[in-house]
């Protein structure tokens, strides 16, 4: 029996054969999770995970497919947090995923520092006084802009839980490039791979896929663009994989 409130849904991960609680006023994951999810480092047969800015646990969900880890996902919110509670038991993966109900600043006080063999975040986009795409919904407002937790609060927290040559992998806009990249190394990550992501083929990127290793050495990969949207506004067949999975 499914416990969902009167907002909730319940929604499918295709490609990893699970089920998810969403909601359209609360909040529903994007294709960023996605994306994030696949294009971050994981240790297949063990290790520890955060995902930071967990949201209803959606990423937790889609790295219990790659790994057989330990995963912890931090939320602020306590309705997120409770959604991702739910959807893990639904699921049966409470012995791999916990969610903490807690602030991202100062989290590795809480579980641990320099502990962890990867750490994700899908973290706010836009910066607190950035009025133009603010949402109604306070749950989606502190989800998506930095009221609560900056960019650079965010890599500080994903360094600190981090062990030295642990990697930490961020999904953000192109526009901040030279921020993340600035945090990162302010906090002894050293960016390795950037893979930028297009609506379709002739168009600005949208979205930043970076992945950044503890004390590293200074060599940075650019990868082949992924672009979303054929022509016709099907999706490519990369990105219905990540979404559907093989066919």
């Amino acid at each position: 029996m499914v416990n969902l409130q009167s907002d909730e849904r319940l929604d499918y991960l295709l490609a990893e054969d699970l089920r998810i609680i969403q909601s359209p006023s609360v909040f529903s994951f994007s294709l960023d999770a996605v994306l994030l999810a696949r294009f971050a480092y994981m240790p297949f047969r063990g290790g520890k995970i955060v995902d930071l800015c967990t949201g209803n646990g959606v990423i937790p969900l889609f790295l219990s497919a790659r790994t057989k880890g330990e995963i912890i996902g931090i939320e602020l919110q306590e309705r997120l947090a409770d959604m991702a509670q739910r959807s893990i038991a639904l699921n049966g993966l409470e012995k791999q995923i916990t969610i903490e109900n807690g602030n991202v600043i100062g989290i590795a006080k809480k579980i641990g520092y320099e502990l962890y063999d990867a750490v994700t975040c899908n973290p706010p986009y836009f910066p607190a006084n950035e009025a133009s795409a603010r949402n109604k919904s306070e749950y989606y407002t502190i989800a998506r802009h930095e009221v609560e937790l900056t960019l650079d609060q965010a890599v500080k927290s994903a360094s600190e839980l981090l062990k030295q040559g642990g990697k930490a992998a961020f999904v953000h806009r192109p526009g901040r490039l030279l921020d993340i990249i600035t945090s990162m190394r302010q906090y002894r990550l050293e960016p390795k791979r950037i893979r930028f992501v297009y609506p379709k083929e002739g168009k600005e990127a949208n979205t930043l896929l970076i992945e950044a290793i503890k004390d590293g050495k200074p060599d940075l990969k650019i990868l082949p663009p992924l672009y979303v949207y054929r022509e016709n506004e099907e999706y490519t067949e990369e990105v219905r994989q990540l979404l559907y999975g093989a066919e």
